[in-house]
């Protein structure tokens, strides 16, 4: 399975992003082969709609699952409408959590903000 986090270092050791929207990279990482590869966050400079941006790029990018610790509503929206199982993660690094994916040991994550709308949320 290939799962997007979001990240401000391209590491898999160090602590994942807590805003989406305007994180710097998403890791994606196929828990099949245990390849990693980043992209560079489209949405970091936007006016507006950052997170709706950023689901955009990371659906495209051909993800089936997302591991972050909050998201606002649009970019909950954008998806669901893609079918993209989101998980919430626990505090620590992506390595941790996709450890803890693997063990089934995530929870789903279910609640979601209304966005910073502008604000950047850093």
């Amino acid at each position: 399975m290939k799962i997007a986090i979001p990240m401000e270092e391209k590491s898999i050791n160090t602590n994942i992003c807590v805003t989406f929207g305007r994180a710097l990279f998403f890791l994606i990482f196929d828990t099949d082969t245990e390849e990693e590869k980043y992209i560079e966050n489209p949405a970091l400079s936007a006016q507006g709609g950052a997170g709706i941006k950023a689901a955009q790029a990371v659906i495209d990018a051909g993800v089936e699952a997302v591991i972050l610790p909050r998201l606002g509503q649009n970019a909950a929206e954008v998806f669901q409408t893609g079918q993209i199982v989101l998980y919430k993660a626990e505090f620590g690094s992506a390595k941790h959590n996709i450890e803890l994916l693997k063990e089934c040991k995530l929870s789903k994550l279910t609640e979601f903000h209304s966005g910073f709308h502008g604000r950047g949320g850093r």
